[in-house]
């Protein structure tokens, strides 16, 4: 059965004679007598009784008219939802997003992203690196704002954009750095130190930086969340390394380290090698387009928009 025949079912109906059904439809009658001579076949029942100058509907005819019409509505719908997505009238994009980003004002960026596209919904997660790989993979997640723990993307990954951030150690106001402003690592040997569990993007990054350097650090304290971080650092229980701007809005003394000078790579990434949603496409656009405008030298485009049209469903390669 198929959608062709079901209209010229309908339109029989609804024009009451062959003639002016095949007229609607723009085919020849014979054409349109065809089709409908094939849908009786398969469905093994008469729809039309012949026999007067008008076709009057048969049993089966009377029961297959609401079903045919609601399948017709079905199929309109489906094909408006679809033009719609094309067209970014409606749609649904989800980006993840480590709880540390600072060199993008997420929230902010995506009020403006609303404001152009207000029939798109934007669903926003925040976790752990493992955790966001994990919802790109499984296709939970279109985008996602990542510290990556290795030099290299997982294959199947796409770096639309990326950034270098700074860290610094954030400290108790009273603290003896409190009012250095600088120090060297290997001034830090004495203090005890407030960290990320392990597996988050911060924690691989200050542990590689202490292991570079030399430095055992002794773990006073292991969070899962920066406001609690934060707390317990300006509490005086221990130090930390964070990014600089969550220590200037938190207020705290941000000491900078010399030689090397600590930091971590951020990206915006997705599955790819091309976008198949186009309501990402367009968030990628706004969100790497307003990077360009507003922050230059913090970071770097790694993807050109004219790249990102989407394309039909492929068997993705990052699958483990």
């Amino acid at each position: 059965m198929e959608m062709r025949q079901l209209r010229h079912f309908v339109a029989v109906v609804t024009e009451g004679t062959f003639t002016a059904a095949a007229r609607s439809e723009l085919i020849v009658q014979s054409a349109l007598s065809t089709s409908i001579r094939n849908l009786e076949r398969e469905l093994g029942a008469d729809l039309f009784d012949r026999t007067g100058r008008r076709v009057v509907l048969t049993e089966a005819g009377r029961a297959l008219l609401p079903q045919a019409r609601a399948l017709l509505a079905g199929a309109d719908a489906a094909r408006d939802a679809v033009a719609a997505v094309a067209g970014l009238t409606a749609g649904r994009v989800s980006i993840g997003t480590i709880q540390t980003l600072t060199c993008v004002d997420l929230p902010g960026e995506l009020a403006l992203f609303h404001r152009r596209w207000p029939g798109i919904q934007v669903s926003v997660r925040d976790a752990p690196v493992d955790e966001l790989y994990a919802g790109l993979r499984a296709g939970e997640l279109d985008l996602a704002y990542l510290a990556p723990d290795t030099a290299e993307l997982p294959e199947g990954l796409v770096e639309f954009a990326s950034w270098r951030e700074e860290l610094v150690l954030i400290t108790a106001p009273g603290h003896r750095l409190a009012r250095a402003g600088r120090t060297l690592i290997r001034d830090l040997k004495q203090e005890s130190f407030i960290d990320f569990r392990a597996g988050t993007g911060l924690e691989t990054a200050v542990r590689r930086l202490a292991t570079h350097c030399g430095l055992e650090r002794r773990i006073t304290c292991d969070v899962t969340q920066i406001g609690m971080l934060v707390a317990l650092v300006r509490a005086g229980i221990g130090v930390a390394f964070v990014p600089r701007r969550i220590g200037e809005d938190a207020g705290l003394p941000c000491v900078r380290i010399r030689q090397p000078e600590p930091g971590r790579a951020v990206v915006l990434t997705g599955r790819g090698p091309r976008l198949r949603n186009p309501a990402a496409a367009a968030l990628v656009d706004h969100l790497t387009r307003c990077l360009d405008e507003s922050s230059p030298d913090t970071c770097r485009r790694t993807t050109q928009v004219a790249e990102l049209r989407t394309v039909a469903p492929t068997t993705p390669a990052f699958e483990s």
